[in-house]
């Protein structure tokens, strides 16, 4: 593939002001939405396997099916359903007026507002980039693109797919590094998302602030999993191993910690262990559906928290393989106990390293999520619905997924967001749509109505002021 030259910062704003020009001479249609739409799905499902293959030389390996699944199923049910609803959400959403407005009426009509600036992440390139764009165009926009640079070739086939589907003026694609980055967070869009880490994005809402662009911040965190008494951990590690290997770890959902009552942190740990064996052999020989970290800076990152925890004399549990630095290989790891001066617990680890901390009681896990900041996601593990719903009312969390991991950013209907530390604002479906929109109120008055007699002198109208001031 191609790596052409990336852009030029100076080149920036008059490639917002093209989008933004062309927007204004003719905003998208119901009928120019859809077609756009529909386009985008067929170009990608007839690129997957070239898409799976383009991430995977991003990553030096990453499984192809994982890549299929998340950046290739993902994506396309999320637009299937964009299409699928687009006519309704558009319609202008009839609202009541009050008796003391009648007989007037009133609307909310969903409006396109302008270009919306995408910054996307390097570990679900292609997802978190046409899931937002999509949104965006299901909305009316147009859209400027700023893909990750630690995924080049998958930027380039995004750049090249999208200019298959889209005219230049509709949809652009920004390509650099942290310059690049910088410049374009500080562009005068009309809307802003950013997915990436939390350090970053208070970078990216500082830069927005002199224009007032509103952003939705997508960051990260440490994400718990609260492993119940009642749960049975074999049927927990399954659920916990997916959610933490799944692409390597890199996952802002991911899990990050696990808190599992004392009596069975052992027999927890022996059932990660076997979990581990059966996806990835024995031997740990089934390489080709286990992700490498995505690059050098990142892997180096990871082994500092396993130094750090062994210089600390924590128990560090490997439960399959071995690492290879040079094939930035690093296996399913387990660390026990670690105390919040550990650095495996003071950043989201993104990565394949686990730590497992036990407790006494549940309120003194719930207290332990609530000492920290509040995480992406959070994952409880119980049967008993008393449980769930105490843990529910006294944690605070993006979103959820009772007995599980990750599932609950797979539900079209709900919406993907974090709260505090973890992000600001949501997208996906409706939610998606009407933050991408301008929801404008309308109010029609009607030809003859008592407000026309609301005006000084006062005492003309103290009949109407008795009735409606009560």
């Amino acid at each position: 593939m191609d790596m052409t030259a990336d852009t030029l910062p100076a080149d920036l704003r008059p490639t917002l002001d093209r989008l933004r020009s062309a927007w204004q001479a003719n905003k998208p249609s119901y009928a120019q939405r859809r077609s756009d739409l529909q386009r985008l799905r067929d170009v990608l499902k007839r690129r997957l396997d070239e898409m799976a293959r383009t991430i995977a030389a991003d990553f030096d390996h990453r499984s192809l099916d994982e890549s299929r699944i998340a950046d290739g199923m993902a994506t396309l049910n999320e637009i299937d359903h964009l299409i699928k609803h687009l006519r309704r959400w558009m319609k202008p959403r009839n609202v009541g007026v009050g008796w003391r407005f009648m007989p007037g009426r009133a609307q909310i009509r969903p409006v396109p507002l302008g270009v919306v600036g995408i910054i996307a992440p390097w570990n679900y390139p292609v997802n978190l980039a046409l899931i937002p764009l999509a949104t965006a165009i299901a909305a009316g926009n147009h859209v400027y693109l700023k893909p990750s640079e630690h995924t080049p070739r998958t930027s380039v086939f995004l750049r090249d797919l999208l200019a298959e589907v889209f005219p230049t003026n509709r949809v652009a694609v920004a390509t650099g590094g942290p310059e690049v980055g910088a410049a374009f967070s500080a562009l005068p869009f009309d809307h802003l998302i950013f997915t990436g880490s939390t350090a970053v994005g208070r970078k990216v809402m500082a830069a927005a602030a002199p224009n007032l662009t509103p952003v939705t911040l997508e960051l990260g965190g440490k994400s718990p999993v609260l492993i119940c008494d009642d749960y049975p951990v074999e049927k927990a590690a399954a659920r916990i191993a997916t959610g933490k290997w799944f692409n390597c770890g890199q996952t802002c959902i991911a899990p990050d910690y696990v808190l599992v009552p004392a009596s069975k942190r052992d027999a927890f740990i022996e059932a990660l262990r076997s979990e581990v064996h059966a996806r990835y052999g024995n031997d740990f020989s089934n390489l080709d559906d286990y992700t490498r970290v995505v690059n050098q800076g990142q892997f180096d990152r990871l082994q500092s928290y396993l130094d750090d925890a062994q210089q600390r004399g924590l128990q560090v549990v490997t439960l399959a393989g071995s690492t290879n630095a040079q094939q930035r290989l690093l296996p399913p790891t387990v660390v026990l106990e670690p105390g919040d001066d550990a650095k495996i617990m003071q950043d989201e680890i993104f990565g394949p390293l686990l730590p497992v901390k036990s407790y006494q009681s549940l309120d003194e896990a719930i207290a332990y999520i609530n000492s920290h900041d509040r995480p992406l996601a959070l994952y409880p593990f119980s049967y008993h619905s008393a449980t769930i719903e105490k843990i529910l009312h006294e944690t605070i969390a993006g979103g959820v997924s009772v007995n599980d991991t990750l599932f609950h950013n797979a539900i079209n209907n709900l919406p993907f967001g974090g709260v505090g530390a973890s992000g600001m604002g949501a997208y996906h479906s409706q939610i998606g749509f009407d933050t991408l929109s301008k929801l404008l109120p309308v109010f029609w008055q009607a030809k003859r109505t008592g407000g026309d007699f609301l005006k000084p002198p006062y005492s003309k109208a103290k009949w109407l002021l008795d009735i409606i001031i009560r």
